[in-house]
């Protein structure tokens, strides 16, 4: 019986690294070539020059025009539609059986949002924590509830 490959996705809004567990009491161990990391220059640089400013509609005040939209928050959701291409790739490729997703909130959304029908249909668990910092080491204690390593 050929064992069951689980991928451990841990990532956030700028990076992302992938892992294998191939059944209970294997451990995890770290997937050369995947580990992902986005160039994303903090809000503040990418925003650097102030707001225009436009005329009230009526009368004579002026007000500071708002952005239409966070440049750091669309380039977080880039990278979250990336690792999803990716996982689609893989998983078409028949990589693994399985896919565990570690990420905080906001990244875990953004992530949903992007997976394929097929991808999400491997999705066996979500752990809402930013683990990203964590050494390999020592993800199996963080995924014990939702996974047998």
């Amino acid at each position: 019986m050929k064992p069951i490959k689980t991928w451990i996705l841990v990532a956030d809004g700028a990076r992302a690294r992938m892992l294998l567990n191939t059944g209970p009491g294997k451990g995890v161990e770290a997937i050369e070539g995947f580990d992902f990391r986005s160039d994303h220059p903090p809000s503040g640089d990418i925003m650097a020059d102030a707001e225009g400013r436009t005329f009230d509609s009526r009368g004579t005040g002026r007000h500071a025009m708002e952005r239409p939209s966070d440049p750091h928050r669309n380039a977080k959701k880039a990278f979250a539609d990336y690792i999803a291409t990716v996982l689609d790739e893989r998983a078409a490729r028949g990589s693994y059986d399985r896919l565990v997703i570690v990420a905080p909130p906001q990244a875990l959304g953004d992530l949903r949002s992007a997976l394929s029908p097929l991808v999400r249909g491997k999705v066996s668990a979500e752990l809402s924590k930013d683990l990203t910092h964590t050494r390999n080491e020592d993800l199996p204690d963080h995924l014990a509830d939702v996974l047998a390593v």
